[in-house]
């Protein structure tokens, strides 16, 4: 069975996220980038059944300018067998970008495709179901738990009641939540290895795909400052100003 995980290229989380001047957007000037924390695991999860004799192969594809190449040779660091990029150097929004992975699974015709529920940029949450649905494939969102058996899966995943368990019918789209798996770190000989496996470069008219972008950006902005904490003196002091000036009493 091949794999195929959908990455993408964002701001490294551990960056304080700065705004530009003008409020036009957020300024990625010498800022670090990294693959999407979610992705990371997307990617774990198909090398770790690669490994356990599941899948024979497991394809990385992402969609972006060629920057965003760094990511997918991460991701062969990490165990993926090759990658794809489709170079896109404008943006575009979540259905366009679904369209373009659903042209790649045309191609490549995988049992899976697992995708981070989310990137931490935009946080929409929104091609993972897009993808399923123009695929008319079954779904399964935030997946903690992911077994393969036959031509079926079984996902565990996360809602706000617990815990609920899903079987699907391959091929299906699943996306990942935090509590799937750990990540492993990159090791110097994968890493060298990486450079030498086959990345593919293809555009959306190779695909077959018009890209839009649906969604207008008015403007961006820093979050309020929090205001720093006060000490009270006693019990009676902090009961009037919860009472009085936090008005939660």
């Amino acid at each position: 069975m091949k794999i195929l995980v959908a990455v993408k290229r964002v701001i490294d989380y551990n960056v304080k996220v700065r705004v530009k001047a003008d409020n036009s957007d957020v300024d990625l000037t010498n800022v670090k980038m990294a693959m999407n924390p979610f992705c990371e695991i997307a990617v774990e999860e198909a090398v770790r059944l690669k490994e356990a004799g599941v899948a024979s192969e497991v394809v990385v594809v992402s969609i972006g300018a060629k920057a965003c190449q760094e990511q997918i040779r991460t991701a062969l660091a990490l165990g993926a067998d090759r990658g794809i990029q489709i170079e896109l150097d404008t943006s575009a929004d979540a259905l366009s970008i679904s369209k373009l992975l659903k042209a790649v699974v045309d191609e490549e015709q995988p049992g899976l495709v697992i995708l981070g529920k989310q990137s931490i940029d935009s946080d929409n949450n929104q091609t993972g179901q897009m993808l399923a649905a123009l695929l008319d494939q079954p779904q399964a969102t935030f997946a903690s738990e992911v077994k393969v058996n036959g031509d079926k899966v079984q996902v565990t995943r996360e809602i706000d009641g617990g815990l609920q368990t899903l079987e699907l019918n391959m091929p299906a789209i699943i996306t990942t939540d935090l509590r799937l798996n750990e990540p492993r770190y990159a090791s110097l000989p994968n890493i060298m290895k990486a450079k030498r496996k086959p990345l593919e470069v293809k555009t959306p008219a190779d695909l077959g795909v018009e890209v839009r972008n649906s969604i207008t950006l008015d403007s961006v902005s820093a979050p309020a400052q929090r205001q720093a904490g006060i000490k009270v003196e006693s019990v009676a002091e902090l009961v009037e100003k919860l009472k009085n000036e936090a008005k939660v009493l």
